[in-house]
């Protein structure tokens, strides 16, 4: 099974769960105002996390069913990166949730890899 990632505040996530439908795309902007979602392949998380949650305790990893949401994912490009990242046009509901992990920094504040 495929897998995609996303990292939330545990909080956030908890209350889109509760409410049906997650709406965050990243820290600060939701799905109205970014168009999609930002997502991950596993290799790609630490990357994100390292460059853009550094350091935050508050964290979850969800582990989304590629296959549930192929549908509304794109793979785009980001500048500067040289990779494609997967974006979700649309929001994460809780049925394509496989698992909720701690995301949780080692003591200098980066994280570990993805198994």
């Amino acid at each position: 099974m495929k897998r995609l990632f996303h990292i939330a505040r545990a909080e956030d996530w908890e209350r889109g769960a509760d409410a049906g439908g997650y709406r965050v795309s990243t820290l600060g902007r939701d799905l109205d105002q970014e168009g999609f979602i930002h997502l991950s392949h596993a290799h790609q998380v630490k990357g994100v996390a390292d460059a853009f949650y550094r350091g935050m305790t508050d964290l979850v990893l969800l582990e989304l069913d590629a296959e549930r949401v192929a549908d509304q994912v794109r793979l785009d490009p980001v500048p500067g990166t040289g990779e494609l990242f997967p974006h979700l046009y649309g929001e994460i509901t809780p049925d394509v949730v496989l698992a909720v992990r701690p995301l949780v920094p080692r003591s200098d504040g980066s994280f570990d890899p993805v198994a």
